[in-house]
């Protein structure tokens, strides 16, 4: 059955092939940004600090953390893997999106500082706590405890003592 409609597709790209093909797009594409914005909304103030607890059920019996941990990998793999296919060109699908979110849900060496990077950009940071504020939560707190907005103020303050003293602070 799905061998037929597959080779009916190719060998006759009518209307009715362009709307379905359409119409799976933009299903997809809704679908997406509706999980991503329910994602963004729900997600803790703190989750982009680094003092956040990223374990699952840290309450929980030790094989039932394990069992989610490993859940959540596989699902992220599985997503990541329909992201690249649907990233293809002619395939119907928000294919960048469901890869981002698959790479969300993989524990990657790495992955959280560029995930702080990306959602540190004013732009993205002030699109995302708008959304928030949209839906009643509180805007997204960045850094860690203050961590990095006090190394920014240290080194400020060790450049400026640095040019009193009349050195180079770049040296």
């Amino acid at each position: 059955m799905t061998n037929r409609f597959i080779q009916w597709l190719i060998e006759d790209p009518t209307w009715g092939g362009l709307f379905f093909g359409a119409s799976v797009f933009l299903v997809t594409m809704i679908g997406s940004l509706l999980v991503a914005g329910c994602l963004l909304v729900k997600l803790p103030v703190t989750y982009f600090q680094e003092f956040h607890c990223r374990d699952i059920w840290v309450d929980r019996h030790p094989v039932l953390r394990l069992t989610a941990r490993s859940g959540k990998n596989v699902l992220g793999a599985i997503l990541l893997v329909v992201g690249m296919i649907l990233a293809l060109p002619g395939v119907p699908g928000q294919g960048l999106l469901t890869i981002v979110i698959g790479l969300m849900l993989l524990d990657l060496p790495g992955k959280r500082r560029l995930e702080r990077r990306i959602v540190g950009r004013p732009r993205i940071l002030r699109t995302i706590n708008r959304l928030r504020k949209r839906f009643g939560s509180p805007p997204l707190v960045l850094g860690s405890r203050g961590g990095d907005v006090q190394r920014n103020r240290l080194s400020r303050s060790a450049t400026a003592s640095s040019r009193a003293a009349g050195r180079n602070p770049l040296a």
